[in-house]
């Protein structure tokens, strides 16, 4: 379990801002430079980077600038199917979830489940 499980979102947002800061700062960039580089205002970033809430086009603008967007698979991986899922879909990929029952195992009276009959019988 990582400290990122637990955090409240804007200490996540917060984090993620000191993140985009440091690797700017890495690069040598003031937040007007990396702005203009990422078509983004300069208070657009500022924001961004002091853990305000923005546009998610404008994160990835400004990680594609900073040559970070090809970290998005450690971010969010790619689902995996298991095997049996595979060869369940045949390979097709899913486009719904499946609805749930929110209900337990059966209790109809009339049911026959196991355990259910006379005691003696062996």
């Amino acid at each position: 379990m990582t400290k990122y499980e637990h955090m409240t979102d804007s200490a996540a947002l917060a984090e993620l801002g000191e993140r985009v800061a440091r690797h700017r700062l890495e690069r040598n960039l003031t937040q007007a430079e990396l702005a203009r580089e990422a078509g983004i205002s300069r208070r657009t970033l500022s924001r961004l980077e002091a853990g305000e809430s923005t546009q998610l086009t404008n994160l990835v603008r400004v990680l594609r600038s900073l040559e970070l967007l090809g970290n998005l698979d450690a971010l969010v991986p790619p689902p995996i199917p298991s095997p049996l899922e595979q060869l369940r879909t045949k390979g097709r990929v899913r486009k719904r979830a499946s609805p749930r029952s929110d209900q337990g195992p059966s209790t109809k009276p009339d049911e026959w489940t196991w355990g259910d009959g006379e005691e003696g019988n062996a």
